[in-house]
């Protein structure tokens, strides 16, 4: 009974998500949407407002600009994508298992979630300079993962690259511009597209599949 007392009071004092938090939500998710639809510049804060079902007003209160909602918006994307592919190394045996299923996270996250994409990867000319520096350390990360995993194939005979910035750069503008055309009415399911990236990154780089 102890026990169960226990457990009641420590599920009834865990704070639960303050009104200010669902709204800031609210409007990350319109905002989300709407520069998706629009475009970042074309978009207003009364169509963010209208669209979470909020005042213009409101959109001050928590964000003090509609370019704080888009670099919001894009260093959360870039951060999931970092921690897709930290998740992907950790959960592979070798250098190739790795490098395919950081392309294969990469690709289904750009694909399972194509309309975020977009924003997250082509509306950063709506960043204020300070920002755009802030995303741009992110992307640097990104890449600095795979080229290190094309290194460590390299030198392990593993791998073929003769320009690992190159390779790498194609790579990756490969698994991110999936989110650009992926159709989910007309292509495949997004499983199915990252497999394939993968195993085309493996080729770039001269890998045995």
């Amino acid at each position: 009974m102890a026990a169960s007392e226990t457990e009641v009071t420590t599920v009834a004092t865990q704070p639960a998500e303050s009104g200010a938090d669902l709204t800031r939500s609210r409007l990350i998710d319109a905002a989300r949407k709407a520069f998706g639809e629009k475009g970042f510049h074309a978009t207003t804060t009364r169509d963010i407002a209208s669209a979470a079902g909020l005042s213009p007003a409101a959109v001050y209160v928590h964000h003090r600009t509609k370019e704080d909602l888009l670099y919001a918006i894009s260093r959360a994307g870039h951060e999931e994508i970092l921690a897709d592919m930290r998740a992907a190394i950790a959960g592979a045996a070798d250098t190739p298992g790795k490098l395919e299923a950081v392309i294969y996270a990469m690709v289904l996250r750009h694909t399972r979630e194509y309309a975020t994409a977009r924003v997250v990867n082509y509306e950063l000319d709506g960043l204020s300079a300070q920002h755009r520096e802030d995303i741009e350390k992110l992307r640097a990360q990104i890449q600095g993962i795979v080229r290190r995993l094309l290194r460590a194939g390299t030198a392990e005979g593993s791998f073929t690259v003769d320009d690992v910035r190159i390779t790498s750069n194609a790579i990756v503008a490969m698994a991110i511009d999936a989110a650009r055309w992926y159709r989910p009415a007309t292509d495949p399911a997004p499983e199915r597209i990252a497999s394939h990236h993968a195993r085309m990154a493996l080729r770039m780089v001269s890998a045995a599949e």
